[in-house]
């Protein structure tokens, strides 16, 4: 943890930043970036901004106020539902009242069940029409809160956080142009695995590490069921791989499902495209 927090510290140095911003989700990445930031650079030069939605989870902006106070930060609420609205992105789906959250989250998983490997569909931006408004529909929500943090860290002449890890780096699990739009990225060499270990360590409020990991994007999907395998499982398979190990005692099916994502997520890192 000491060579992040002099990274963090060095960095923001080098590049004449001010303090930092951060988007607080209230899940546990934003929670041990925003610790990480805190130890490294104090409480007065980080900002956190809670960016929920009409579809949020219930709990979502309780849990980033909570973080907030753990770390002792300023924070500022700005829902982004109205933005939303205004775009059409809602219309694209039922409307969500006066349906109970229950229901909300069986329409989502229908949705994404409906497809024939719905993530790597995700991955190159595949499949029927309905699928693709789909896309459009949760992606268009962090890219949003990307901009809100930039229009607020250029404002101070902070730099924005990202809490990307590393599993939700080499699997692609992230938006392009979105939650992957940042200045820094202290835990992108760390597997989700690794940050609930970090996260303990630094005494992250139980209630977020005992937390399901979600995008909190779309009612019901989190990053399991999004991926279909387990953070253990897939941590372990990506680490034999990435260090040529052997992973024949690994269950063969999600071996080959992970070698899938890794082979389909280049769509993923594809910036620009120029001559």
């Amino acid at each position: 943890m000491e060579a992040i927090k002099k990274f963090i510290k060095t960095n923001i140095e080098k590049y004449k930043f001010k303090g930092v911003v951060i988007g607080i989700s209230g899940g546990i990445d934003s929670a041990v970036v925003g610790k990480l930031l805190v130890d490294s650079l104090g409480r007065d030069n980080v900002f956190g901004l809670i960016l929920p939605e009409r579809d949020s989870a219930p709990e979502t902006t309780h849990d980033a106020v909570l973080v907030c106070d753990y770390l002792g930060i300023k924070y500022d609420i700005i829902n982004i539902t109205g933005v939303l609205r205004k775009m059409g992105v809602y219309s694209l789906k039922p409307p969500a009242f006066p349906f109970p959250r229950a229901i909300q989250k069986k329409y989502s998983r229908n949705v994404w069940n409906n497809e024939e490997e719905p993530f790597i569909q995700d991955l190159t931006t595949q499949g029927d029409e309905s699928f693709s408004e789909s896309l459009a529909y949760y992606r268009t929500k962090p890219r949003i809160r990307s901009i809100l943090l930039y229009f607020e860290a250029e404002k101070r002449n902070y730099a924005v956080a990202g809490c990307t890890n590393k599993t939700e780096y080499l699997t692609g699990f992230y938006t392009k142009w979105g939650d992957e739009v940042c200045d820094i990225e202290p835990i992108r060499h760390l597997y989700k695995t690794e940050v609930f270990e970090i996260a303990e360590k630094l005494n992250i409020p139980q209630k977020i590490i005992e937390k399901t990991p979600s995008p909190d994007i779309a009612p019901g999907i989190t990053d399991e069921f999004a991926l279909g395998i387990d953070y253990s499982e897939l941590d372990r398979i990506l680490f034999k791989i990435e260090n040529n190990e052997e992973i024949y005692d690994e269950n063969e099916d999600n071996v080959n499902k992970i070698k899938e994502i890794l082979d389909n997520r280049k769509y993923r890192e594809a910036k620009q495209l120029h001559l």
